[in-house]
């Protein structure tokens, strides 16, 4: 009966880490149309990048065994980040262009040196704490990056920039992975997903409390001094610029993303 909770769990973190995944498309399809990247931040995707490619190596059963579900969403997830980082690249101007290549270059290095030493200097139980350790770091990497959209929004009191559907899809996503994790007394699995739960939760309660203020922010403007209403355009710029697994989110067509990571892509689905 375990093994059957766990396998769906597993499934379950599956299919909400795919669509926190596939989240960024409606982004990257506007760039394509418009032929640049804009202000968006290459830098989450490189990052989910390398997220995706660790997790999927410490699933494989020579690393870990029975994470084959761990393997299967993160190869996807691997497969699709970089098809949005070839996108960007494309795009993007000049400086930013050599900025993405380098930051490639240290994604690709880093995981070639956690591939290398695993199969080469490591066996058995040091593979997988070292493997392991490795994923569950940028995993919470991941998880963390909407604490400064949890900051505007205590900041502005309004829930503006911070989507339901998405903070539930995080809450969600963690919670499966975090169960799968603690099925298979896994602590590189339900460490940096029980983080992810946990913050998915905070981003849920926050909603809850600014619900009723889904317009401009409303902290700006309202008594503060000048200092207080640069902090919070800083803020909002800031948070921006914020992509989780997994996950940008069109605001307006013509003015502002939202960008919160997969996670969560994904975000996500971090695991």
């Amino acid at each position: 009966m375990e093994h059957i909770a766990r396998f769906f769990f597993g499934v379950s973190g599956n299919v909400i880490a795919l669509f926190l995944f596939l989240s960024p498309v409606i982004t990257f399809w506007r760039i394509i149309k418009r032929k640049s990247t804009e202000d968006f931040s290459g830098v989450p995707y490189n990052m989910t990048l390398l997220n995706c490619l660790l997790s999927a190596w410490y699933g494989l059963p020579f690393v870990s065994p029975n994470n084959i579900l761990v393997t299967t969403i993160n190869g996807a997830g691997s497969v699709i980040e970089a098809i949005y980082v070839v996108i960007f690249l494309i795009f993007a101007e000049r400086r930013a262009k050599v900025r993405m290549l380098g930051l490639l270059s240290v994604v690709t290095a880093i995981f070639a040196t956690v591939v290398l030493v695993s199969l080469l200097a490591l066996h058995g139980k040091a593979r997988t704490v070292f493997c392991g350790l490795a994923a569950t770091v940028f995993s919470i990497c991941m998880y963390a990056s909407p604490l400064s959209i949890m900051r505007l929004v205590i900041k502005t009191k309004s829930v503006e920039y911070m989507p339901f559907l998405l903070s539930l899809s995080v809450f969600l996503c963690g919670t499966s992975w975090f169960i799968y994790g603690l099925l298979g007394l896994d602590p590189f699995i339900y460490i940096p997903n029980g983080c992810g739960s946990f913050l998915g939760l905070m981003q849920l309660i926050l909603y809850a409390i600014y619900r009723k203020n889904k317009g401009p922010a409303a902290g700006a403007g309202k008594g503060e001094d000048a200092d207080d209403a640069d902090e919070v355009e800083d803020a909002k710029k800031a948070a921006a610029a914020v992509e989780m697994g997994e996950a940008k989110i069109k605001v307006d067509d013509d003015t502002a993303v939202v960008d919160e990571p997969a996670v969560v892509d994904k975000v996500a689905a971090q695991v």
